[in-house]
């Protein structure tokens, strides 16, 4: 039975491949024009970058929710709704009762906070910074550790600090003041989602404009009252859910993520300079957009064999969050889910290269039919049910997946992935490979699930440093192709740009992306090795510093 289901599927793919027109239909019109309004939407300053939780990631969910009714969906989230909430641990905060008063004058919020390894709680003194007294508060001048980091810019500030901190506590310190005596700025802030151990004692930071005022006569006592307090920080993400029944015994899943990154306040942007909106475009007001369109096309589409769960996730910037909670919470059973197409990143297609990577085509027999060429796509298969997007938390649960990603670009967790950069119709060819898939597997029947080799399973092993490169996802050929470096990491710091290929980390030879995660796991912080690359014609070795 299953060898005839695969010939059935292989012969339908071939039939549904067909050449597109460079003039486009209009019907494929109408699907570009609306992806240009659901992205001009999801993409605007108006939205401020989509976070999770915020203002900006409702108004956005209302809008797919609106997409969703009036292409006639059912709601299949919580409660008859569209909305499926789901709560995100965003670590602590520091509270409001948190103060500090040097000789009666109450310092300002702004000029001073606790560090991320901090104890809660309250103490008054009369300390000196020139004494190091048992039983009493220790005050530590960080100018000569700041000179230090200059000229070496790996050493971890804050863990030189904390490692200090043990150091004082051990001989009698009950708190810990820390300044800068010179001038300039440290680096230092309040980490909330940081998971670090927390030490014993208070250790708060004084910025310059306070330590300058009251320290500045280093043999003076000051009078000293503190009080540090935080506690656990929450706030709350919405998947949106909406279904069509066909009355069928097996449902496939379209999804795609629309939250982004906001300001870049959980620091998982790439951009170094002042904080801007970040749009996410492409990352993936993109993906989202998909399964807008791709549910208004199967709503009335032939295709019934099959019902249709279309998810718009949040959380996926902070961690697969949204996708994470759906398949622990899931509103339709999924025993019955046929398999799940993840889009994210899909609006950025090269029209020279036409290169799609499809991840997930080791997860189901069938797939093995899918064609590499199209005449508008080229496509790189990656066999991996685990990625870097929302599908790997369905192929968890034993559900084929396919995720399809257009390739990663400079503007990448920048303010500037903005919707005037998207391919459109770069975008409207990725839909109708979808459709495609989804014509030849109608009549097909459930897809037979099969596990791949997965970072996770210890294929290949995790990794704790980086190079600080965008690798290039798409590109063929020996090495790992460079699309953009990160400021201040050691590629830049080496000379290495974008068109850069990576060939060898240190003694380990790198053919792909998995073999440079693999060879990235041999290392840690600190350690120095080699990379080889090749730059035009040019093969070069530049020593690095993780």
């Amino acid at each position: 039975m299953l060898l005839k289901k695969s010939v059935l599927f292989c012969s339908l793919l071939l039939l549904a491949f067909v050449s597109y027109g460079q003039k486009l239909k209009k019907s494929e019109q109408l699907i570009v024009d609306n992806l240009k309004t659901h992205i001009s939407f999801l993409a605007d300053d108006k939205l401020e970058g989509r976070r999770t939780g915020t203002r900006g990631e409702k108004e956005a969910a209302a809008y797919i929710e609106n997409q969703f009714k009036n292409i006639g969906l059912e709601p299949k989230g919580e409660n008859g709704t569209f909305y499926q909430y789901f709560e995100v641990d965003d670590g602590r905060q520091i509270l409001g009762t948190t103060f500090l008063s040097l000789n009666g004058h109450k310092i300002d919020t702004s000029e001073f906070f606790p560090l991320t390894f901090s104890s809660e709680g309250a103490f008054e003194a009369s300390a000196s910074p020139a004494l190091q007294e048992d039983g009493a508060p220790w005050f530590y001048d960080i100018h000569e550790l700041l000179a230090e980091a200059g000229a070496n810019p790996h050493l971890d500030i804050a863990e030189a600090i904390k490692k200090q901190a043990k150091r004082f506590q051990s001989k009698g310190a009950t708190a810990i003041i820390v300044y800068n005596s010179g001038e300039g700025g440290s680096d230092l802030f309040y980490n909330p989602r940081s998971k670090e151990e927390r030490l014993t004692l208070p250790v708060i930071f004084l910025k310059n404009k306070v330590s300058h005022t009251y320290l500045s006569a280093s043999d003076e006592f000051i009078n000293i009252s503190c009080k540090v307090a935080t506690a656990e920080k929450r706030r709350t993400g919405v998947n949106v859910i909406g279904f069509h029944d066909n009355g069928a015994a097996h449902t496939i899943i379209i999804g795609g993520h629309f939250d982004h990154l906001g300001y870049g306040e959980d620091r998982n942007s790439l951009w170094t300079q002042k904080p801007e909106i970040h749009n996410g475009a492409d990352d993936n007001a993109s993906g989202t957009s998909l399964v807008i369109e791709m549910a208004r096309l199967l709503k009335d589409s032939k295709f019934r064999k099959n019902n249709y769960l279309f998810i718009c996730f949040s959380g996926e910037e902070l961690g697969l969050l949204g996708s994470k909670y759906f398949t622990e919470h899931p509103t339709v059973s999924l025993t019955s889910v046929n398999y799940m197409i993840n889009n994210d990143m899909v609006g950025r297609l090269n029209n020279d290269t036409k290169g799609v990577t499809v991840g997930g085509y080791g997860t189901s027999p069938q797939w093995a039919s899918l064609p590499s060429t199209t005449k508008t796509l080229h496509i790189k298969f990656d066999s991996s049910g685990i990625g870097p997007s929302d599908h790997t938390s369905f192929y968890l649960k034993n559900i084929p997946v396919l995720f399809f990603f257009t390739g990663t670009h400079t503007d990448y967790h920048k303010p500037s992935d903005d919707a005037d950069k998207i391919n459109y119709t770069g975008e409207l060819r990725v839909i109708q490979y979808i459709l495609d898939i989804i014509k030849a597997t109608d009549k097909v029947g459930k897809l037979q699930f099969t596990k791949t080799k997965d970072p996770a399973t210890g294929d290949t092993p995790r990794f704790t440093v980086s190079l600080g490169v965008i690798p290039d996802y798409t590109s063929g050929g020996e090495g790992l192709k460079i699309d953009g470096v990160t400021g201040g990491k050691p590629a830049e710091k080496a000379g290495m740009k974008a068109g850069d290929i990576i060939t060898k980390i240190g003694d380990f030879k790198v053919t792909d992306i998995n073999s440079y995660m693999k060879a990235l796991g041999h290392f840690k912080k600190g350690d120095s090795t080699t990379v080889t690359y090749i730059e035009g014609k040019e093969t070069k070795t530049v020593q690095i510093e993780f």
